[in-house]
């Protein structure tokens, strides 16, 4: 029994850390229109951020500040948006395809650098030994795995709270007016550049707590981590659970990680030992196949984004009434064109 509870501790460790970078995915695709096709870099700078910043002392490399927890995992969070900063002034004025390619060049060269930049990475081998917080407080893994998992609910609630008051402000249906028009929100007298990079940065800053914790419960990172695999994930795990709605990111988020953890233990179970090394393409074919049945059963996903028609109502109904009346009366205009 605490095997199984163990294993469920660790699967939605892993899912609702995920989850947190969908999140912050969705602020920026969901409610902005931007795609990021970086994913990894901010995942990764808040990876190495705050074990660079809170993991012991390195002799052959920079690092090893020993900093306190907490101010270690906001340095992680302030380098990935200090790398979004970065990017997102070069990227941000871009479109669609063209920013996709982007942000994806700037994954890549990120992993590059992680890989070959030993005196600050770490190299291939990647950064360990960082001190695993909490681990103080109790006695055994178990009680640890089960404690860190509260932490992350808490910071998945924390990101989850604050995403639904900012999109329900008016900064977001300023970021939905831009997503939808851009033009016409410049005519009211926004700036539509401006409001895509804070959302860049935001989403980014997200995406860093994301890996922050992750390299958090693993005490550990290294390239690996940061392979483009990441990104798909998560993209299919926000379209699945349906952009511009984050109670859909998270459940997105469970659905397809659990069918990623799920399939690996069938094949593993079922395959010969002989073609096991095929089982991960294997993966990547269920998971995409996921992706085009949700597609063609929920386009919009599993919890679509809610659209009000109507936001605010009419000051006058009456005269509501009698605008909606003379829409509808033969004079229209638009009823005499023939």
């Amino acid at each position: 029994m605490i095997g199984i509870i163990s294993y469920l501790a660790f699967f939605l460790t892993i899912a609702l850390i995920m989850a947190i970078a969908v999140l912050g995915l969705n602020l920026q695709w969901g409610y902005t229109g931007l795609f990021n096709g970086g994913i990894v870099a901010f995942f990764g700078a808040g990876a190495y951020g705050i074990i660079l910043l809170g993991g012991p002392d390195r002799i052959d490399g920079l690092g090893g500040f020993s900093l306190p927890y907490p101010v270690a995992l906001l340095g992680g969070i302030a380098l990935a948006g200090l790398l979004a900063l970065l990017v997102g002034l070069a990227t941000t004025r871009l479109r669609h395809d063209y920013l996709a390619i982007a942000t994806f060049g700037v994954a890549i060269a990120m992993e590059s650098l992680m890989r070959n930049a030993s005196w600050l990475t770490g190299g291939a081998t990647g950064l360990r030994g960082f001190e695993r917080p909490f681990e103080a407080l109790v006695g055994n893994s178990f009680a640890y795995n089960l404690l860190f998992l509260f932490f992350v609910v808490l910071c998945v609630s924390l990101v989850f709270l604050f995403l639904e008051i900012l999109v329900r402000s008016p900064f977001g249906r300023l970021l939905r007016a831009v997503r939808e028009n851009e033009r016409a929100a410049r005519s009211l007298g926004k700036s539509p550049s401006a409001v895509r990079l804070t959302a860049f940065i935001i989403g980014a800053m997200i995406m860093g707590l994301s890996g922050a914790l992750y390299a958090t419960f693993y005490a550990f990172i290294s390239p690996q981590d940061l392979a483009p695999i990441l990104t798909f994930q998560i993209w299919a795990m926000l379209i699945v659970g349906g952009s511009g709605n984050n109670a859909g990111a998270v459940l997105g988020t469970l659905v397809v990680w659990g069918a990623w953890v799920g399939s690996g233990w069938l094949l593993t179970a079922i395959v010969p030992t002989h073609l096991q090394l095929y089982t991960g393409s294997i993966q990547y074919i269920l998971v995409g196949s996921i992706i085009v049945f949700s597609l063609l059963w929920r386009p919009r996903g599993l919890l679509p984004e809610k659209l009000s028609v109507h936001p605010y109502p009419p000051a006058n109904p009456d005269a509501a009434a009698q605008s909606s009346a003379s829409s509808r009366s033969p004079s229209h205009p638009a009823e005499n064109t023939q």
